[in-house]
């Protein structure tokens, strides 16, 4: 089963992909995550990917479509994997269907998830993350704040609020996303396989509904 999550930033992608990655045990891979870990590491590629992310833009394609094929190569998406921050564009996504096609896959659901963007904005700037790298857990200052402040539930870790996630970038980041990956919209509707809904506090619209509404659409899909 193959599972993309399509939406602006911090419209949920991530919390919801780990629901399903629950429930039907398959890895979740975030692109953030693996773009991270390179640069971390200060890997040739890693210092690459960070003249463009530490600027809010896009990854090129053909770095980011040749990291997705190395880890769907990986023992543990034999059964399939929920995919977050992949494809961006409509060109990636071609190219992800022909890659797909060549194992003798295809996608099963475009999970499109919208919030309004103020509310985005505000979940962004009020965004902080551990800084243990098996850990990852997400706070928000406002809507999900640490017990403690500045130190994480799980593991006592700092928390920190990464670089990319000021007003300014995330302006930035809000415009990429509408210019470069919204198109994917409409690419996967004439596919079949979209399935947008919403995700917002203030319509008290949580990830648990989501993610029930999402298993119910497939069970009858």
């Amino acid at each position: 089963m193959i599972i993309i999550m399509l939406g602006a930033p911090a419209t949920g992608k991530g919390s919801v992909a780990a629901l399903l990655s629950e429930k039907y045990n398959i890895p979740a891979i975030s692109s953030g995550d693996i773009f991270r870990k390179h640069v971390s590491e200060k890997t040739e590629i890693g210092e690459l990917i960070n003249s463009y992310i530490s600027k809010g833009n896009l990854v090129p394609d053909e770095i980011v479509l040749r990291m997705l094929k190395e880890r769907l190569e990986d023992d543990d998406v034999k059964n399939g994997a929920i995919l977050d921050g992949f494809v961006r564009t409509v060109a990636q996504a071609e190219a992800f269907d022909k890659m797909l096609e060549e194992m003798n896959d295809k996608i099963d659901i475009v999970i499109n998830l919208e919030t309004p963007e103020d509310e985005i904005l505000e979940r962004i700037v009020n965004r902080r993350v551990c800084t243990n790298k098996e850990c990852k857990a997400t706070y928000n200052l406002v809507l999900h704040p640490s017990k403690v402040e500045g130190v994480c539930d799980k593991c006592g870790s700092p928390l920190e609020q990464r670089s990319d996630d000021t007003l300014e970038k995330a302006k930035n980041r809000l415009d990429v996303y509408h210019n470069e990956t919204e198109p994917l919209v409409n690419y996967y509707k004439k596919t079949g396989t979209l399935y947008t809904t919403t995700l917002s506090s203030r319509i008290n619209r949580m990830k648990e509904e989501v993610v029930h509404d999402v298993v119910e659409f497939l069970k009858n899909k």
